[in-house]
């Protein structure tokens, strides 16, 4: 009985932080070199692996405490599809890459697995940040980091910066329109 029982809970654990990149990749690859793949199809594959609300809510730091609900929710949706937008216009026709995956690290809730991804001969190396999720206990992605430049802190610099000079609703308008642009360029 008791056998049968660990079974079922090893069958039943979400996997882990380097399964997760692994398949990730796998996905992403399968579709951004398929004939006529779009933005669409692959933001479906990425959604399930990378929490785009997560990276929001990280990279506006003690700010996203300040906001309401509805702007906690118009920023995330921005970034969410702004980020779309990005990955989209650099995965789509990029072509087959092979990747490397180096070691997993875990802390409490927090991962980081290390990659080196080789596109045309070049190799960069990529370090994914993970997080648990509370309740499902999935590992998701919330930073990419390459060649030691964290999306995230990108983010976050610019952020700050852009609140400053233009406040919230300053920021929130130049990622509307940088996401139209980027969604216009990916269609």
């Amino acid at each position: 009985m008791f056998a049968s029982l660990l079974a079922a809970v090893l069958l039943t654990a979400a996997p882990g932080p380097l399964d997760v990149v692994k398949s990730g990749n796998t996905d992403v690859q399968k579709v951004a070199s398929a004939k006529g793949a779009t933005a669409d199809q692959l933001s479906k594959v990425v959604e399930r692996f990378v929490d785009f609300g997560e990276l929001s809510k990280r990279a506006l730091g003690d700010k996203w405490d300040k906001l309401t609900a509805a702007q906690r929710k118009d920023f995330s949706s921005t970034m969410e599809g702004l980020l779309r937008a990005s990955y989209a216009q650099k995965a789509l026709g990029q072509g087959k890459t092979q990747v490397e995956y180096g070691k997993e690290t875990v802390e409490g809730n927090e991962a980081t697995v290390g990659t080196t991804v080789n596109v045309n001969r070049d190799k960069f190396p990529v370090e994914y940040k993970l997080y648990k999720t509370a309740g499902k206990g999935e590992w998701r992605i919330y930073d990419i980091v390459t060649d030691d430049v964290s999306l995230l802190e990108t983010y976050q610099g610019q952020f700050r910066k852009l609140i400053a000079d233009k406040g919230f609703d300053g920021l929130l308008a130049t990622l509307k329109a940088k996401k139209a642009q980027l969604e216009k360029s990916v269609q």
